[in-house]
């Protein structure tokens, strides 16, 4: 299917809504025109599959109008089905229909502005995980290796105080406030309970501390001053 095939549908929609509609007008795929002096301007763009040249095509349009809509190939791609793709479209205010190999038109999202409601508990975990890590122990873009978190760094803790032998969670708790916690649910196996309130490093927790021995290090010496904060009850670990 042609771009070109997109066009009809999409003229025809648009004429149903009131507006007089011409192809490649001054580079865009469509233009329509509504009202009186001065009228309401809708650019088309149309593509058989969702891109990015698409969105930085709408982008460019969008000073010079009212409204711009995207219309994409619905038969030929998936990526139209995507949510995150209708919450772009929405977010920027652009419109974006899907169009059917038959001409059939769905609208998937409304040509105007649009503001997604706060996730308040995502913004939370956020800050508080940005604000548990000591230091910035993570780089950013790191792919393939686990993510030294605020979690993980709590618990290359508990395991250097371990390493040296059993310990008590009560002497662990003055040195990181979260021991109990982190101990009991031993996310990454590295310790174990000898009897009640009393824990071992295991071999598993010995490879971790040789394997993240320079962030340990960086670890303690920044944790001096520092305060740290309860870890959450789902950890980013």
């Amino acid at each position: 299917m042609p771009e070109t095939a997109l066009y009809r549908p999409v003229k025809r929609y648009l004429e149903a809504l009131g507006f007089t509609v011409k192809g490649e007008v001054c580079g865009c795929d469509l233009v329509g025109l509504r009202g009186d002096e001065p009228p309401i301007v809708v650019i088309g763009e149309l593509k058989l599959t969702f891109s990015l040249e698409l969105v930085l095509q709408a982008v460019d349009r969008a000073t010079a109008c009212d409204e711009v809509w995207l219309a994409v190939s619905a038969a030929g791609c998936r990526r139209v089905r995507d949510p995150r793709v209708r919450q772009l479209c929405r977010f920027l205010g652009f419109g974006l229909l899907g169009v059917s190999s038959a001409g059939a038109i769905e609208v998937l999202a409304e040509p105007s502005p649009w503001r997604p409601r706060q996730d308040r508990r995502r913004r939370a975990r956020l800050v508080c995980e940005h604000g548990s890590r000591i230091g910035d122990p993570a780089l950013g873009g790191s792919t393939r290796r686990p993510i030294m978190t605020a979690y993980r760094q709590q618990a290359l803790a508990c395991a250097a105080s371990l390493s040296g032998g059993p310990r008590h969670t009560c002497e662990l708790r003055t040195e990181i406030p979260n021991a109990p916690t982190i101990l009991l649910r031993n996310v990454y196996g590295w310790f174990t309970r000898v009897q009640r309130g009393l824990y071992e490093l295991t071999p598993e927790g010995a490879v971790a501390l040789a394997q993240w021995r320079e962030p340990v290090a960086t670890y303690a010496e920044l944790k001096v001053g520092s305060k740290m904060l309860a870890v959450e009850e789902s950890p980013v670990v």
